[in-house]
């Protein structure tokens, strides 16, 4: 057998020399923001926890009270006895969250946007997908096995093409996240609803780096741009800002009906743990009854820019939130940049092709709840002290 997978060897050479090699390691949180790796305790910049939920004792005793009553794990898919009670209030509690009729879980967020997309289009259909949307929403699109076109989200006139020019398929979709992972910005999405009603397609849009983050509820990006009751699926996680795990989608109960019978990922997995469920009822309540906890999230963000523009460096300009990229000129840059700051005490993610496009890596830096103004002033020195001027790029292009 090692003679038919030889070339893997010679693969992961030519990515260890383009500065393109991932390794594995143990990463042990530490509480407050801080973690541990190699024995070495860091402040945890690359973390998707925003809001600091992750390690509240609400969640965690929420989650230990049904750890101790229904087991670990959940025993089969929900379509056959793995749906609880805890995933029945939880799907509740999230259509009410999303200001919907009803709403599904799935057992990651990747597996909502893969399995949603792919049961929604098919065969005769067009599908449009942001060049820069996750790879599990792309994924979906390809599954789908509709047509499938590619745009940018600066240049909408080919959203606008492609979609004249479909006006022939079966049906039209319109695929983007709400807030890009890797960049920060927000997605144009009243100029998308704009262009979908236009042109009688229907829009899905995934508000992972959105839910908890975004709007007065703090549902989303959807909610902050007034465009919610325009949408016509909307997906979220609930690993990020809610600080377990799972993927959701909430919408009309035919909506949720079909993905039930339809949504490969939802139908063939395990589902989640119930106390996982009960977990993400807590993080909800907390995010709905504590809205300043977005407030800080927010303020921090905007503190930490104003922090880098004062030490000469400058993030991404769209970038908005608490995603903060810095871009870099090439992979080697980024990776030499995170490896100086871990030595100085700081966590960050050096994100590099296929996560990005080519000549678009960049640091990505990430603000939570648990990071005080003295440790953003320390990162943002730490930062400009570790970039030479010539590795900085001018933007992370689309």
């Amino acid at each position: 057998m090692s003679g038919i997978l030889g070339w893997i060897g010679d693969e992961l050479r030519e990515w260890a020399a383009e500065g393109l090699l991932r390794r594995r390691r143990c990463v042990q949180p530490r509480g407050d923001g801080w973690c541990e790796i190699d024995g070495r305790r860091v402040l945890n910049f690359a973390s998707n926890d925003y809001l600091n939920l992750a390690s509240d004792p609400r969640v965690i005793a929420a989650a230990a009270a049904v750890l101790s009553e229904c087991g670990v794990g959940s025993r089969a898919s929900a379509l056959v006895c793995g749906r609880s009670q805890w995933h029945e209030l939880l799907e509740q509690r999230l259509a009410e969250f999303e200001g919907q009729p009803a709403a599904i879980l799935f057992p990651t967020g990747m597996a909502a946007n893969m399995g949603t997309v792919a049961a929604l289009a098919g065969p005769g259909d067009v599908v449009l997908c942001d060049r820069l949307n996750h790879a599990s929403l792309v994924d979906g699109c390809r599954l789908s096995r509709a047509t499938l076109r590619v745009y940018r989200h600066d240049d909408l006139s080919v959203v606008a093409r492609e979609l004249r020019q479909a006006s022939a398929a079966r049906r039209r979709w319109i695929v983007t996240d709400s807030v890009f992972s890797m960049d920060g910005d927000f997605a144009p999405l009243r100029e998308l609803c704009d262009l979908a009603q236009q042109f009688d397609a229907a829009l899905i849009v995934d508000e992972a780096h959105g839910t908890g983050v975004f709007g007065a509820r703090g549902s989303g990006a959807a909610e902050q741009l007034g465009v919610e009751d325009r949408i016509a699926v909307r997906i979220g996680t609930l690993s990020k800002a809610v600080g377990v795990l799972g993927g959701f989608v909430a919408g009309s109960q035919e909506l949720i009906d079909f993905l039930w019978n339809r949504a490969r990922p939802q139908v063939y997995s395990t589902a989640l743990p119930p106390a996982l469920c009960a977990a993400s009822l807590a993080a909800l309540d907390i995010i709905s009854a504590e809205p300043q906890r977005r407030a800080r999230l927010a303020a921090a963000a905007s503190t930490f820019r104003q922090m880098l523009f004062a030490a000469g460096i400058e993030p991404s300009p769209n970038s908005v939130g608490p995603i903060v990229p810095i871009p870099l000129k090439d992979p080697q840059a980024a990776v030499r940049v995170a490896n100086r700051l871990e030595e100085q005490g700081f966590l960050v993610g050096a994100i590099r092709p296929p996560t990005v496009p080519r000549g678009t890596s960049r640091l990505r830096i990430v603000v939570t709840t648990a990071h005080s103004d003295e440790d953003l002033q320390r990162l943002a020195t730490a930062v400009s002290d570790s970039i030479s001027p010539d590795a900085v790029a001018t933007t992370t292009s689309h």
